[in-house]
């Protein structure tokens, strides 16, 4: 796939000077102020990488500076190719999204909800409702991630160890043992973020007849280019893989913890240069920005790129929509605990999350943009109003540390200084 054309700011639209403020502000706050190892920001616009700058360092511990063939851990930004994936089966009429899961998962046919108890004696109860394939797209499924510490199901989850960022067993071994846990809730009555993308994932190995990373490698990497993107690092690419950090303990606000980094997985020793037993579709991919750009502008032309089609507009137009019940956005659903959650005037998709409403959400956008986020605080957006594409990297664990995506967007839409709307 050819690579987009480099172009000043001002020949699509946006200033120089305020991309410069941006980059001046990731360094002086964050590179700076330890709190990142180092930043890379790409910016598509009109057709064209009209802002690429890499700061600061891949591994602090070796100097090894970020470049622009740096290969980042993007954790959820797996979701959305995930999900892509997913909607070319149902473009092929061999699923559809308001299908019972438990029709090709026969083993969560009785699947309970959880009342009270702990593992393995709960008191569960009959859902209202099947959960459906749109749910797990959604995440309105009942399913959860262990990570959130608020319930006995979340307990059960981190006590057999599903969803971890530290993979273990397989996909087929983790749909066994959630079919020993309840739900969180009955299906469709709230939006909970959840391994219900690990689930997809193993649903497109079942429906297509071939491993998951199979799939993706042969009907979305491989013909869009995105050699760098994979579920493991080979050992001649080694040297280029980013270390990522922890942040320190808190001080009060989240915002304000102390800026200094601890090392959380060693790029020389991490488990990400082995294939992994489990292959997640909800957080396993380690990708470059560049190849990532590349996902994105296929789905910013409307699902196709260089004569590539993955899905076509229509699709692509659902998957942007707000699926969740009766127009909520999130807030209004949502139990969980992470920062996207707390945006008002945000819905979700099928597999991004969905501005409904700039204005309440209080942050300069569209109606209409999509984005997702990975735990070590990557990002991206896109606009498709503006012809706008924003990918941010760097390696820094949990991504609620600081407001940097809340910032990044406000920074991104000040550079605009042409709108098309």
């Amino acid at each position: 796939m050819l690579a987009p054309t480099p172009a000043s700011p001002e020949s699509a639209g946006m200033s120089t000077a305020a991309l410069n403020r941006l980059e001046a502000h990731l360094k002086s706050r964050y590179i700076d102020g330890g709190r990142f190892p180092g930043t890379q920001v790409m910016i598509y616009r009109r057709g064209k990488v009209v802002h690429s700058v890499s700061q600061g360092f891949a591994d602090l511990e070796r100097k090894v500076p970020v470049k622009d063939d740096t290969i980042f851990r993007i954790y959820s930004m797996t979701k959305p190719i995930t999900s892509v994936a997913f909607m070319m089966l149902v473009e092929e009429g061999r699923v559809a999204i308001d299908e019972p899961v438990s029709r090709y998962i026969p083993e969560w046919k009785n699947l309970g909800v959880f009342v009270a108890g702990t593992a393995p004696a709960f008191l569960t109860r009959p859902p209202t409702r099947p959960m459906l394939i749109v749910d797990l797209l959604r995440h309105t499924s009942g399913l959860t991630y262990g990570f959130q510490q608020r319930s006995n199901v979340d307990a059960a989850y981190r006590e057999k160890k599903i969803g971890e960022v530290i993979k273990t067993g397989t996909l087929d071994s983790m749909i066994e043992e959630l079919a020993k846990i309840p739900l969180e809730f009955s299906p469709g009555e709230a939006w909970n973020y959840s391994v219900a993308t690990d689930v997809l994932g193993y649903l497109i190995g079942k429906i297509s007849g071939q491993p998951f990373e199979q799939f993706l490698k042969e009907r979305i990497f491989k013909p869009l280019g995105m050699n760098d993107t994979d579920f493991f690092v080979p050992a001649d690419k080694a040297h280029r893989f980013a270390a990522c950090y922890s942040a320190a303990s808190q001080i009060g606000m989240a915002a304000e913890r102390d800026g200094t980094l601890t090392l959380q997985d060693d790029p020389t020793t991490s488990s990400f240069l082995q294939p992994p037993s489990l292959i997640s579709g909800g957080g396993g991919l380690c990708s470059t920005t560049a190849d990532y750009l590349t996902f994105c502008r296929a789905l910013l032309n409307g699902g196709e790129l260089g004569g590539v089609r993955l899905i076509g507009p229509k699709t692509l137009a659902l998957m942007t929509s707000n699926h969740l019940p009766g127009g909520m956005d999130l807030p209004g659903m949502s139990r969980s605990l992470f920062s996207e959650a707390t945006y008002n005037g945000i819905g979700f998709g099928l597999g991004f999350a969905v501005t409904m409403s700039p204005a309440l959400t209080l942050i300069a956008g569209s109606p209409g943009e999509y984005n997702w986020g990975g735990a070590a605080t990557t990002s991206f957006f896109i606009d498709p109003a503006e012809e706008l594409i924003t990918i941010f990297m760097t390696q820094v664990l949990p991504s609620s540390a600081y407001p940097l995506r809340r910032e990044l967007r406000t920074m991104v839409y000040a550079a605009i200084t042409e709108s098309n709307l």
